[in-house]
């Protein structure tokens, strides 16, 4: 089945934002689930290589809502280039794409 579900990932330095960020995005209905895990990242920032501990955010909700999920992480994060990227479902368990349907935007 196809699918207009979608995961959205970003990452924030602390618990305290990624609560915010989570809040802010259910009481604006644009979230069906939002997982977060602590991780180690390593990137190159303006030439120097960095490692960060951070949250992971992933975030279930459908392809038509990632313009005001950005929006919303872009406002409320504090990073100057916050992670945030869209990864399409190509397929799923029909009825757990139809929760997130019925979850995101009511």
């Amino acid at each position: 089945m196809n699918s207009d579900c979608c995961m959205i990932l970003t990452t924030t330095p602390n618990k305290e934002l990624s609560n915010t960020i989570i809040k802010a995005l259910f009481e604006d209905h644009l979230a069906a689930c939002i997982q977060t895990m602590p991780i180690e990242s390593h990137y190159l920032w303006e030439g120097e290589l960095c490692k960060s501990e951070e949250v992971l955010l992933v975030i279930k909700t459908q392809i038509g809502v990632y313009s005001a999920i950005e929006e919303l992480i872009v406002r409320l994060h504090d990073y100057d280039v916050p992670q945030v990227v869209q990864v399409p479902f190509s397929q799923g368990l029909n009825p757990y794409l139809e929760w997130i349907n019925s979850n995101v935007g009511n």
